[in-house]
């Protein structure tokens, strides 16, 4: 399994609009697209997408490439709330049961 995850900076003051973005769920039904897991870590500074299972690189790519779907509007919602472009962080470390 790969985990993938995807990290930006928030503005300041815009975490309360960030928590209503997660609330509303993501813009893609995770079974379809192949996850196995799929979280959303927010800090008042920072939110971070978790994205795990089998060839998590490629169907991230195939869902950023899709322009004009409901992912590519996702994204534009977000680009008010993130300072910079965001980061692609892979595990440096792994512990399970």
């Amino acid at each position: 399994m790969q985990r993938i995850a995807i990290v930006a900076r928030l503005k300041p003051g815009v975490e309360e609009r960030a928590a209503e973005l997660i609330q509303a769920g993501p813009p893609f039904d995770p079974r379809e697209r192949g996850f196995d897991r799929h979280a959303v870590y927010l800090s008042a500074d920072e939110i971070v997408f978790v994205f795990e299972g089998r060839e998590v690189e490629w169907i991230l790519d195939e869902m950023v490439d899709e322009l004009g779907g409901r992912v590519a509007h996702a994204l534009a919602a977000w680009e008010d709330l993130v300072l910079g472009p965001p980061r692609i962080a892979r595990p440096a470390y792994v512990w399970e049961r």
